[in-house]
């Protein structure tokens, strides 16, 4: 049985108003009946070109926007019958990672913020403390002396590697 499976998923986005204030008349299939088992163990890469529907493809697995069209299951769970409040538990074991560094973390968030937010979101025992290092430096919740304090201020790799650490550590 998969961890995930998607089967016809559409998403219809409709473009405007008719000039006499009726349903729009033109339309975008941003996603068009896509079909996808991921297994436990098994990582998803979804590559395309811009405006593909890549995001928006994980967002409709997320419930973040509704599907026009199909079913997901996660789990053997019918994502699209479940309440809010069990999207919000759900979630906590399902992620997507955006391509863009730059638009996946706050400049004005610290490092250690940004890795501390999901565990505190989630109530994973509050927020852990975090010391800095040196590169040598130990285990534990540690930042690398050397890494910016700020995302704003780290270079697209650092904000890969902090991107997926944060993501890592859901």
């Amino acid at each position: 049985m998969p961890l995930l499976e998607v089967r016809n998923l559409t998403k219809v986005f409709p473009l405007g108003e008719s000039l006499f204030g009726g349903a729009a008349k033109v339309e975008v299939r941003a996603v068009d009946n896509v079909s996808l088992d991921i297994h436990a163990g098994e990582t998803l890469g979804l590559v395309g070109e811009s405006g593909s529907g890549k995001s928006t493809l994980g967002r409709l697995i997320l419930r973040l926007i509704e599907p026009t069209s199909g079913s997901i299951h996660f789990e053997g769970r019918d994502l699209l019958s479940a309440s809010d409040a069990e999207m919000r538990r759900l979630r906590r074991e399902m992620q997507i990672i955006f391509q863009d560094p730059f638009s996946s973390l706050d400049p004005r968030m610290r490092v250690e913020e940004l890795i501390a937010e999901p565990l505190v979101i989630h109530n994973n025992s509050g927020a852990p403390s975090f010391s800095r290092t040196s590169r040598e430096g130990g285990s534990g919740n540690q930042v690398n002396e050397g890494a910016p304090s700020f995302a704003g201020v780290a270079k697209g790799g650092i904000r890969s590697r902090s991107a997926a650490e944060v993501h890592r550590r859901r």
